[in-house]
């Protein structure tokens, strides 16, 4: 069973399900949230299963979406889309090998100019 936490260990999570391919959004609010590009895979909400809740701080950053970090030492650990069944969690807090790959860019017509994609994978500008 995949697993992970915040970098301070207050709030750690289990995903009971494998993980899906992640992809990476490169939109401005996603490099805002995570100081770069936010990988994430979704998964049904029914999988996941949080340790230390009460540190997860939800920021409403659209209407269709909010994103969960730890109120401790700021970990961005969720992005939640309000009215699905899954929610996307953080690559970058998985603790130990995630078995799975990056499978899209997406959201590059809003990447940093600081940087190049240049791994061979699908890019989505939306």
């Amino acid at each position: 069973m995949p697993d992970g936490s915040c970098l301070c260990g207050a709030v750690r999570f289990e995903v009971a399900c494998a993980l899906p391919p992640p992809d990476a959004c490169h939109c401005t609010a996603c490099r805002k949230h995570s100081g770069h590009v936010f990988a994430s895979t979704d998964v049904p909400r029914t999988a996941v299963t949080i340790h230390g809740a009460e540190h997860v701080k939800w920021f409403q950053s659209s209407e269709k979406a909010r994103r969960g970090f730890c109120s401790t030492c700021g970990s961005s650990l969720f992005w939640d889309p309000l009215h699905h069944d899954w929610i996307g969690v953080a690559m970058g807090a998985f603790d130990g090998p995630t078995e799975t790959a990056l499978k899209i860019h997406i959201f590059v017509s809003q990447k940093g100019d600081y940087y190049e994609i240049a791994d061979g994978l699908p890019q989505n500008q939306r």
